[in-house]
């Protein structure tokens, strides 16, 4: 069956941002290519974002990989307070649910606290400290995955 790994883009603090999910998922990254380490013609790195990060994966559970990169200057900044789609994590258990969502919260803004939902699962939404936004459910019914 395919699977869905969210790829997200960052101005400059990718590394920073992927630090922080890592300490709450936990789990080693599958891959780290930073911009020095792309050595082909036409593709000009500049001093400043040698280190940067091109690409970036960290697994999340069994069979999920969040995925993401700085954006080059030259391609523009993005807006990090703009309306985007939002990563939603489905964990296993409430305990799972609130180390989830009170770590990745943290610094951020909860526009929806954890708590019991009118349509039956344990939910809660935020913007993290990086603009990223997360939902974060847990459904009995659906033993973690819907």
């Amino acid at each position: 069956m395919a699977s869905i790994n969210p790829y997200i883009h960052f101005n400059g603090n990718a590394e920073e941002a992927f630090l922080f999910y890592q300490s709450v998922f936990g789990n080693d990254f599958a891959n780290i290519v930073r911009f020095k380490d792309m050595n082909f013609d036409g593709f000009d790195v500049s001093e400043a974002e040698a280190e940067k990060i091109m690409h970036i994966a960290l697994p999340i559970g069994k069979h999920n990989v969040l995925m993401g990169s700085d954006t080059p200057e030259r391609m523009g900044k993005h807006t990090e307070l703009e309306t985007r789609t939002k990563i939603s994590i489905s964990a296993e258990s409430k305990e799972e649910a609130d180390t989830i969502f009170n770590g990745l919260s943290l610094g951020g803004h909860v526009e929806m606290p954890i708590a019991d939902s009118p349509w039956g699962s344990y939910f809660g939404m935020f913007r993290d400290k990086f603009g990223i936004e997360w939902m974060v459910d847990y459904d009995p019914r659906y033993k973690g995955h819907p």
